[in-house]
């Protein structure tokens, strides 16, 4: 019993498996492969902001502005969309992943030379990032009929029955697992998180990998701003406002130690996965959607108690009381 407590991963699979299967005896359909393709891509893009926000938490951080990240990145693209029809598509994706990352860095060099909590630090850029798509949209959405068709049509279109919006996000986990499991780097991100004092001893830059955290996360957050509002076919202020709450409680979920230096690539998508699974079944068994934040923040509460267990150890002996010849 001891050993499944520290795979998390199991438990969660255990119980996504429980809520589908359970759901289904309610409505047969909820279990077929095109409701749970549809389920998995519904809950995308939320799978990729987990990964990013992950590596921040790793680092003993947190980053709060991934959402208006987002939202800026995306009502950037879909102005430049409508300004300049003629701009291709894969051009788009790169301006958006380019800007997020540097407002990811905006926080990384604050947290970074500023020595600013993070927590503090984010909080401030949400609502900045917020600020800055009223000014550069005046205040005004930009909608479908204004985006052009192949604008929209990226996270539509299907490729071997899934869409390219999901095999955005098994792409973007493949390569977080090479990161977090092959490089340096993500040895960094750990090691950052797990002992500073003991990370730079081992000739870890703490700072400057924290700022790279950040950086990725920024990444992964304009990347997702266009899938988002491509897919949706609509840009305003409010874009995925509150998200960063879900964000934070897919990691929290799937077993990403607040306290940094614990938690994988699974579990990340699994804590996501959850949330999506959650989000589609409260309509099909009747459950109002205001149960929603109930349910997740049950959920939260019991993956810090679990995380929390889990995490302690004893403390290592350093000094032994010499033996008495």
């Amino acid at each position: 019993m001891k050993t499944l407590m520290k795979y998390r991963e199991i438990w969660l699979v255990a119980a996504i498996l429980a809520l589908v299967i359970g759901v289904s005896f309610r409505s047969p359909g909820f279990i077929q492969p095109k409701s749970l393709a549809n389920i998995f891509n519904d809950t995308s893009i939320l799978i990729m902001l987990a990964l990013g926000q992950m590596v921040v938490i790793l680092t003993r951080s947190i980053d709060l502005s991934m959402a208006a990240n987002l939202a800026l990145c995306g009502m950037c693209v879909a102005l430049l969309n409508v300004a300049f029809p003629g701009i291709p598509v894969p051009l788009l994706l790169l301006t958006a992943a380019a800007l997020g990352t540097a407002l990811g860095a905006i926080n990384g060099a604050l947290v970074w030379k500023l020595d600013i909590p993070p927590i503090v630090v984010t909080l401030g850029t949400l609502t900045i990032y917020r600020g800055m798509i009223y000014v550069i949209a005046g205040g005004s959405w930009v909608n479908a009929h204004q985006m052009t068709e192949a604008f929209k049509a990226v996270p539509r279109t299907e490729l071997f029955g899934i869409t390219l919006l999901s095999w955005f996000a098994i792409a973007v986990v493949a390569v977080f697992f090479v990161l977090m499991t092959r490089t340096p780097l993500g040895r960094s991100f750990y090691a950052t998180g797990i002992n500073p004092t003991a990370a730079t001893y081992a000739g870890i830059n703490v700072g400057r990998t924290r700022f790279i955290a950040f950086c990725v996360a920024g990444m992964v957050s304009g990347l997702a701003g266009y899938l988002w509002i491509a897919r949706y076919a609509v840009a305003y202020v409010d874009v995925a406002g509150g998200f960063e709450l879900n964000i934070i409680a897919a990691c929290v979920i799937g077993g990403i130690s607040i306290a940094g230096g614990i938690g994988t690539v699974a579990g990340a998508v699994l804590g996501a996965l959850f949330l999506g699974v959650v989000n589609n079944a409260l309509p099909v068994i009747g459950i109002s959607p205001f149960w929603q934040m109930a349910i997740s923040g049950t959920a939260i509460l019991l993956a810090v108690i679990f995380n929390s267990r889990g995490e302690r150890r004893r403390g290592r002996i350093i000094l032994k009381k010499a033996e008495v010849l």
